[in-house]
C-alpha cells in the first residue's frame, strides 16, 4: 500500500491544521494507521493511531485533548485534526500503516511509511 500524507503548512500557535493520509494501491481496511512526527534533530515519535476495524484510537499524551484522528472509509483516508497548535508541535509528520493492526508508538510494527508533510507553527 502506498501512503500520501497532505495537508502540511505554516500556521501561527493557537491555530488549526489538518493532516490527510490517502492510501492507493489497497485500501486500509485489514490495518491499523498512524501518525508520527519528527522534529530536527529529533527522533521520530508517536502522535496517534486509529483501527480501521473499529475506530478505536489512541494518543500520545502530549496531544490528548488537541489532536483527533479519524477515517474516512469511503475515501480510504485518515486525517489528524490538530487544534491549539503550539511551537513545539512543529515537525514532519508522517503517516504509517500497520498490517499487525498495532496502535501502539513501536515504529517497527509499521510496514508502510508516507513521505511526510511539514508542519510548522509559529510563536
Amino acid at each position: 500500500v502506498q501512503l500520501q500524507a497532505s495537508g502540511g503548512g505554516l500556521v501561527q500557535a493557537g491555530g488549526s491544521l489538518r493532516l490527510s493520509c490517502a492510501a492507493s494501491g489497497r485500501t486500509f481496511r485489514r490495518y491499523s494507521v498512524a501518525w508520527f512526527r519528527q522534529a530536527p534533530g529529533k527522533e521520530r515519535e508517536f502522535v496517534a493511531a486509529v483501527s480501521w476495524s473499529d475506530g478505536s484510537t489512541y494518543y500520545a499524551d502530549s496531544v490528548k485533548g488537541r489532536f483527533t484522528i479519524s477515517k474516512n472509509s469511503a475515501e480510504n483516508t485518515v486525517y489528524l485534526q490538530m487544534n491549539s497548535l503550539k511551537p513545539e508541535d512543529t515537525a514532519v509528520y508522517y503517516c504509517a500503516a500497520s498490517s499487525l493492526r498495532y496502535q501502539g508508538p513501536d515504529k517497527s510494527r509499521y510496514d508502510y511509511w508516507g513521505q511526510g508533510t511539514q508542519v510548522t507553527v509559529s510563536s
